[in-house]
């Protein structure tokens, strides 16, 4: 699969292509419906599949800090996407232009430049300055360009809506087999592992140091976690969050990791890590003896869950 980044890096070997939009925060069971369809047709008339996103996402833009907590930070989504047969990813970057450039401009943007063969959007999807661009406009451009657009409905689970918010509102609970039977697949989280304070030496839990950078995840506190991406499935616990027992001033969350009877040198690694079990929350012991008995009980809580 290939990512393309910008309106400039398209090239006329994209065009012609099956295709949808949308941020696919998850790529959760009702993502793959969608995708399944426009890899159905992409197939039937023999051309590629592509999703048109945008980084950060539009209500990142507006409201950093009380935008939705993402299900999956971008190199996750891209993973995912071409595991359901995502051939290009368009990836545009939302600013204050793309903001302000009018519907009109992002219809001819489409029908111009990208040239699907087919377009897969919702009826309430909305794009273009003041969100004055619609369903209708989409069709009747297709109409007139000599491609369907189509619609796409929602897909539910015991009568469920299947979406992104409930999945968060379904992890913030620890309702993580839940959770799965909505996203068809675990939540995890993947990064790279960072050098940090080593602190977790001196705990009696060394711990990996897993880097997530701007990513705010729709979960905090202390987890029983399967471990991906070394020489084997591993299991440990993972703390979550800002560390408050330390009194750091820590901006964004932390995902420190202990992995049960492994102790190899795995900085610079990408490990994926998959939450299974919400062990407790997070809290601000009254010193480093408290937290380290709780993080002893911690770990016997999470082998006990596997165990189990």
């Amino acid at each position: 699969m290939q990512v393309i980044r910008g309106i400039l890096n398209f090239k006329p070997h994209h065009r012609g292509a099956v295709v949808t939009m949308g941020n696919f925060d998850g790529v959760h069971r009702g993502h793959q419906a969608v995708l399944g369809r426009v890899r159905q047709k992409a197939d039937e008339l023999g051309v590629p599949s592509m999703l048109i996103c945008f980084e950060p996402q539009p209500k990142e833009f507006f409201d950093h800090f009380n935008a939705p907590a993402r299900l999956t930070r971008f190199r996750e989504k891209v993973e995912l996407l071409e595991a359901h047969g995502v051939d290009f990813v368009l990836c545009f970057k939302f600013n204050e232009a793309f903001r302000t450039t009018p519907a009109e401009r992002t219809v001819e943007l489409i029908t111009d430049t990208i040239a699907p063969s087919a377009l897969f959007v919702g009826d309430d999807f909305r794009f273009g300055h003041e969100r004055r661009g619609d369903f209708n406009m989409l069709q009747a451009a297709g109409e007139k360009a000599g491609f369907p657009v189509r619609n796409l409905h929602t897909l539910s689970e015991d009568e469920v809506r299947v979406s992104s918010s409930r999945i968060r509102e379904l992890l913030a609970a620890g309702s993580f087999d839940e959770a799965e039977t909505l996203l068809g697949h675990p939540y995890s989280i993947m990064g790279h592992v960072v050098y940090g304070r080593q602190l977790g030496r001196t705990l009696g839990a060394p711990t990996a140091n897993v880097q997530i950078k701007r990513y705010r995840a729709p979960i905090d506190g202390v987890y029983a976690v399967e471990i991906e991406g070394l020489s084997r499935p591993l299991q440990g616990v993972a703390n979550l969050g800002l560390r408050p027992t330390l009194n750091e001033i820590t901006p964004r969350p932390i995902l420190e990791v202990h992995i049960f009877g492994f102790d190899d040198d795995i900085y610079g690694r990408c490990v994926k890590t998959v939450f299974r079990h919400k062990i407790r929350e997070e809290i601000k012991f009254a010193g480093l003896e408290e937290l380290k008995t709780a993080i002893v009980q911690d770990v016997k809580d999470a082998k006990n869950y596997f165990a189990a």
